[in-house]
């Protein structure tokens, strides 16, 4: 049987070790890691992952592509498309930072409690790669999302930006720059989904107790304080306010399920290409 092969192209120095762990639970025969990848050696990469197989056997090759840099991993992952020939290529995934999986266990956490058709939520902390791709899902499936900052401006092009690329839904930009304009965003708000930088509280506990409206909060999170006050990082589905929250261990069930699935349906043929969107609808198929 022709052994799966993944080559992990990763922009750091270091490749990421928690990106392998998961890729050889997904069921990866050999796993191939490149560090400090870069466009302009991208090139010979894909060429000797394409041509070294060839017909159906060409599935069984496939390449992921993750690094801490989000929008490099994106110049990366078009790069791999410009070096294939016609049908002659491997199917691609990009989860750099955990930006695809975490962003679309979240928003697949929040649809368990609220039909996203019509909902208004917030993303605090959105102008970050989780936050644009959550922003991204939830409008995707008709929610009306309101995408914060603490720089209006810098939220507002990210909002310009993920509208151009949705088909429903809306997302609009609110700034979140005092406790006050962070209240003022929340008022109304049945989904609030916290996307910010580790460490940084985005919403006290005081806030989301007071919003009558709120069906679910999820903070993803992980390191002390937490982004909305009153959340545990473990928490899953566990009473707050007038709805439930999750921490970021909460989703991580649903995150780790979607990443090995995403990298076991690489090998199902040679042309799937897994960016937000494809993720997403594996999360949805895992529920």
């Amino acid at each position: 049987m022709t052994k799966k092969i993944l080559l992990q192209l990763d922009i750091d120095p270091q490749p990421s070790s928690f990106d392998s762990v998961v890729a050889i639970d997904a069921g990866v025969d050999q796993l191939l890691r490149y560090e400090g990848v870069q466009v302009t050696g991208v090139t010979s990469i894909v060429h000797g992952a394409m041509f070294t197989r060839g017909g159906d056997n060409l599935k069984n090759t496939a390449i992921f592509i993750g690094g801490s840099d989000v929008g490099a991993a994106e110049r990366l992952l078009t790069a791999c498309q410009e070096a294939f020939f016609g049908p002659v290529r491997v199917s691609l995934m990009l989860d750099a930072n955990g930006c695809n999986t975490t962003a679309s266990a979240a928003v697949v956490a929040a649809s368990r409690h609220i039909d996203l058709a019509g909902a208004k939520a917030v993303v605090l902390g959105g102008t970050g790669p989780v936050g644009r791709r959550v922003a991204q899902l939830l409008a995707s499936d008709g929610a009306d999302v309101i995408l914060t900052s603490r720089s209006l401006d810098r939220a507002a092009s990210a909002a310009k930006e993920i509208s151009e690329q949705v088909q429903s839904g809306s997302v609009n930009a609110g700034e979140a720059g005092s406790p006050a304009q962070t209240a003022g965003v929340l008022a109304g708000a049945q989904i609030v989904i916290a996307c910010g930088a580790a460490g940084i509280e985005l919403a006290d506990e005081k806030t989301m107790q007071s919003l009558s409206t709120l069906k679910v909060a999820i903070d993803l999170n992980a390191v002390p304080p937490a982004g909305i006050e009153g959340i545990g990082v473990a928490d899953k589905a566990k009473s707050f306010g007038q709805g439930v929250g999750y921490g970021a261990i909460g989703v991580g069930g649903l995150k780790m399920k979607t990443h090995r699935a995403a990298i076991e349906s690489l090998f199902t043929s040679n042309d799937k290409v897994l960016n937000a969107a494809e993720i997403y609808a594996i999360a949805k198929s895992i529920g």
